[in-house]
């Protein structure tokens, strides 16, 4: 698929493996995601357009580049909170949203209960912050608000992500980029990715 990255560096495999394992306690969670995190960072910039400046180093002047565009992260509450400090590290100017949306249990549809988004989003390159990529409804759902903000430069960042997440997303908004960590082999009944490694935000935050 044209518009979906999978990351398989040696470092990501490694990381992911601890991040399934039911024995990993919550503290080296959190700090797994974030070093998951950091690599994807470097991967989902890759394309990020650059400015030509001029700089003196010690011994003379040369060309030197920085970052062109505005990045902001919006990560999709509470879960896409363990992925900010990652990218931060390495694009520490970045500007933060934040969106939560949770999903009516009577009708099944997403619904946004907070959204705080940058302005200037049409200027911005924006990544979209969530662990798991399991149905894509809130996926989709969140993506559609960033658009209806003025958001047109998209990329949707998830460390392990389910083909019917995949496929929601690019029929909905074929023109996100998403680069993932992994690739699953499916959702199980209930909705959870399969092998997954259980629910990010729980393991996250200690309430499993």
């Amino acid at each position: 698929m044209e518009n979906v990255r999978v990351v398989e560096h040696p470092l990501i495999r490694d990381k992911i493996s601890r991040l399934r394992d039911k024995q990993t306690d919550t503290q080296q969670f959190r700090q797994l995601i974030q070093e998951v995190s950091i690599i994807l960072a470097v991967n989902a910039t890759i394309h990020s357009p650059l400015n030509e400046i001029t700089i003196e180093t010690p011994l003379e002047t040369t060309t030197g580049f920085r970052i062109g565009s505005d990045i902001v992260l919006i990560p999709i509450l509470r879960a896409g909170l363990g992925m900010v400090q990652g990218f931060l590290s390495i694009v520490p100017e970045a500007k933060i949203g934040y969106l939560g949306v949770y999903r009516n249990e009577s009708t099944l549809e997403p619904v946004a209960y907070y959204k705080n988004l940058p302005s200037n989003l049409d200027h911005s390159e924006i990544f979209v912050l969530d662990p798991m990529l399991a149905t894509g409804g809130s996926a989709v759902y969140g993506l559609s608000l960033i658009k209806q903000h003025g958001g047109n430069n998209i990329t949707l960042v998830t460390i392990v992500s389910a083909p019917e997440g995949v496929k929601r997303v690019i029929t909905k908004h074929p023109d996100v980029k998403i680069v993932t960590a992994s690739c699953d082999r499916e959702l199980n009944g209930h909705g959870y990715i399969l092998p997954g490694l259980g629910d990010a935000g729980d393991r996250l935050n200690g309430t499993f």
